[in-house]
């Protein structure tokens, strides 16, 4: 079922963000239109078609979308706001009712089913798009793409060892694709906790679990910048902090990036790390490079931290004047609300 109005239209403006950026996890994988050759059976190019029509209206309504934001710079958007979801409900309900009547003409179609899933699940209809992937696996349990996207909606949706269980089942199947491996770290590492009972491993070797998988992705896909970046972050869950890996990783994704933007991010990240390892200068050298005025917030609380790390390091009695000290009469706890 679509969601109504504003709700509907964020949704939406969600979706288009994480198709154009990227998510912690690959949300979906749609079967590979050019894997359809010109002179294929009939019911591969009427499925084509479908794909072909569901492509140009997520193209269309991004479109809309990027003028209502250029319109809403104005503040004019509440009348448009109203005509605008409008727009989007009746320009999906006619890609749904394309699927539909696909699926009813060719109820054993597989890849239909799991076309329609993706679609839903970009159009922000999550459990609709599980029920047409249950259909797919059912009609082809060895499609490792429709066990993928099943995965991402046990995590985020749970019970969460579904995910971890389905994704190791779309890696068996194609253990040569780095979006499953990675999809599989990044749960593993997210649901650490719920990962350790899983597996039967401790809280470190949970950890270990998902560096293992994040490496095998990175072996398939060496020149990936998020991949890279996602590898990187993972030293954040470890303590103690794994310095040198970290460096390391976070070298490496600053050697893969591709725009300013991108590299000086990764400075931040190498300021970050080498702050935390008392390497100050070096610290401070990865800072001084950084003039993206998106970042100068994170820059500037950095070096405030870079400074007080430095006094620290010197000085340790500075730390009294660094603490923030509790108020002279506590507060009274409020008690909670029943509701």
């Amino acid at each position: 079922m679509l969601i109504d109005g504003t709700e509907y239209l964020e949704t939406v403006k969600a979706n288009f963000v994480m198709v154009i950026f990227g998510a912690l996890l690959a949300t979906s994988t749609l079967p590979a239109m050019a894997a359809i050759e010109p002179d294929a059976d009939p019911v591969a190019l009427e499925l084509r078609t479908v794909m072909l029509a569901d492509d140009a209206a997520q193209d269309e309504v991004n479109r809309w979308l990027h003028d209502f934001d250029a319109l809403a710079a104005t503040n004019q958007t509440t009348s448009a706001s109203t005509a605008l979801n409008q727009r989007i409900h009746a320009r999906f309900d006619l890609v749904r009712q394309s699927y539909e009547h696909f699926l009813r003409n060719h109820p054993d179609s597989a890849r239909g089913y799991l076309a329609f899933g993706s679609f839903l699940n970009e159009t922000g209809d999550e459990d609709g798009a599980k029920t047409q992937y249950e259909n797919s696996r059912q009609l082809d349990p060895k499609n490792p793409a429709v066990w993928n996207n099943l995965a991402n909606y046990y995590g985020e949706h749970g019970p969460v060892t579904n995910a971890f269980a389905d994704f190791a089942e779309a890696i068996r199947l194609k253990p040569d694709e780095p979006v499953y491996y990675r999809n599989s770290a990044a749960i593993i590492r997210l649901f650490h906790t719920e990962a350790a009972a899983f597996y039967h491993l401790t809280e470190p070797a949970v950890f270990d679990k998902a560096l293992e998988l994040y490496r095998q992705a990175m072996q398939l896909a060496p020149e990936n910048f998020l991949l890279a970046t996602d590898y990187a972050e993972s030293f954040y869950g470890l303590q103690p902090l794994r310095t040198d890996d970290a460096l390391a990783a976070w070298t490496n994704a600053l050697r893969l990036a591709h725009t300013t933007g991108e590299q000086q991010g990764v400075e931040l990240h190498l300021a970050r790390v080498k702050i935390a390892a008392a390497r100050f200068d070096a610290a401070r050298a990865h800072l001084a490079v950084v003039t993206n005025t998106a970042f100068l917030d994170l820059k500037n609380r950095l070096l405030h931290n870079l400074s007080v790390q430095e006094q620290l390091a010197t000085n340790p009695a500075v730390i009294s004047t660094n603490r923030v000290l509790p108020p002279a009469n506590p507060p009274v706890p409020e008690k909670p609300v029943a509701r």
